[in-house]
């Protein structure tokens, strides 16, 4: 048995179970290997154990019956953003390119499964998408030395939205970017987490985004002004990665932020997709 693994957790938000998404659409339990896919799963060499189950035809297969699909990841010690990391976004923020990635934060409880509802804050009238490519790290990550070293340490992708609130971003006192990243279910993910060793190159892939069905952003990583190897390497110099961390690394032009479509409302729906890592749905509520 082989092909590209898609790990996946599902059920009730707090108490979501791991599980294998095969080619065929079959899914499959790890709970016999692994109670979660968090850093302890990656720590301890979680996919390469999960990768020879699979292949060894060794994972009982399980009913989903419909269950709601969570984050594919337990919620990460932390979510690091890198910000204005595609030249036509930065352009369309009025801001120069960056000559070093920008880092922000967001909450990690900000992380909520791939179609769960998006809530609109309280004031907001400047509620924002953004498509990104989420990576997750794997092995700890301090003072590396090369782009290889940093490759080693991601342990896989997965489908990010990095939702964002304009005015409490930029619009008050001091330029408070937290604040405007990290509002409740600011972060839909999934639905699935691919390994690294499945996604045969991180820079080549297409990025979307629709709002109620009409385009919005259509990229490729290829246009990253610092790649991911050059993203984890650089912010190994400041911070130390953890394993089950998730890095956004950027998004790219098409978003509300440039004058050019209108900003979320109620009831709006927000589409978005990576090649290969799944595509969301998520519905806008008042909080």
């Amino acid at each position: 048995m082989a092909g590209r693994m898609r790990l996946m957790r599902i059920g009730v938000a707090g108490v979501e179970r791991p599980v294998l998404l095969s080619d065929n659409g079959v899914y499959h339990d790890l709970r016999g290997i692994t109670l979660d896919i968090d850093g302890a799963f990656f720590t301890s060499d979680g996919v390469r154990r999960v990768r020879a189950a699979y292949e060894a035809g060794d994972l009982p297969t399980v009913e989903p019956d419909g269950t709601r699909i969570g984050a594919p990841i337990a919620r990460p010690g932390s979510v690091l953003c890198i910000g204005q990391n595609y030249a036509a976004h930065a352009a369309e923020s009025g801001d120069e390119p960056p000559s070093e990635p920008i880092l922000f934060y967001k909450a990690p409880n900000t992380v909520v499964g791939p179609h769960d509802d998006v809530r609109i804050p309280r004031g907001s009238t400047k509620t924002d998408w953004e498509v990104e490519l989420g990576v997750v790290i794997g092995r700890r990550a301090r003072y590396l030395d090369s782009l290889g070293e940093a490759r080693e340490c991601i342990a896989g992708y997965v489908t990010s939205n990095d939702v964002s609130e304009r005015t409490f971003q930029i619009g008050r006192p001091g330029g408070q970017w937290s604040k405007g990243k990290s509002c409740e279910t600011f972060n839909p993910l999934g639905p699935w987490f691919v390994p690294a060793d499945d996604v045969a190159d991180p820079q080549a892939l297409t990025l979307r985004s629709w709002v109620n069905g009409e385009p919005r952003q259509d990229a490729k990583t290829s246009d990253m002004i610092f790649s991911v190897a050059e993203i984890v390497r650089h912010l190994s110099q400041f911070l130390v990665l953890e394993p089950g961390d998730l890095l956004n690394t950027g998004t790219p032009q098409g978003v509300a932020l440039s004058g050019r479509y209108d900003y979320l409302r109620q009831g709006d729906v927000m589409e978005i997709e990576v090649d290969g890592l799944g595509k969301q749905r998520s519905t806008c509520v008042a909080a």
